[in-house]
């Protein structure tokens, strides 16, 4: 009886996690990318030299999911993805103290995928 009762707990626990809320995108047929579609951040100073290591987040409005990436050593990060689609996004990168401005990123889906407009971010780097 115990055991029929924490597997019961088990199931319960695991339909909750399922319930987060997070927008969901239905890939089309077989014609689809199998990848996510990224957008391109790089991160730069105020004059202009690339930052590596910078954070760079992005929330989804509607239902304050985030993706966070860091800069490669070209100050690039390709980490945010369509998963966070179909909403609009807020980015922002961060380095230290210094912080940037936030972007706004929506998204233009069709059956397969969604594209970020614009399709690439800079980020400058205030400090």
């Amino acid at each position: 009886m115990a055991r029929a009762r924490w597997f019961s707990w088990l199931i319960g626990i695991g339909l909750l996690a399922a319930c987060d809320d997070a927008p969901r995108m239905e890939r089309g047929g077989e014609d689809c990318q199998a990848e996510w579609v990224s957008l391109r951040v790089e991160v730069v100073t105020a004059e202009g030299a690339r930052v590596r290591g910078a954070i760079v987040t992005a929330t989804n409005l509607s239902s304050n999911v985030s993706i966070t990436g860091i800069t490669d050593e070209n100050g690039v990060t390709t980490a945010i993805n369509e998963s966070l689609a179909p909403s609009p996004l807020r980015v922002v990168a961060s380095a230290g103290a210094r912080v940037s401005s936030a972007e706004r990123v929506e998204w233009m889906c069709d059956a397969c995928n969604c594209l970020p407009e614009p399709g690439a971010l800079q980020l400058q780097l205030y400090p």
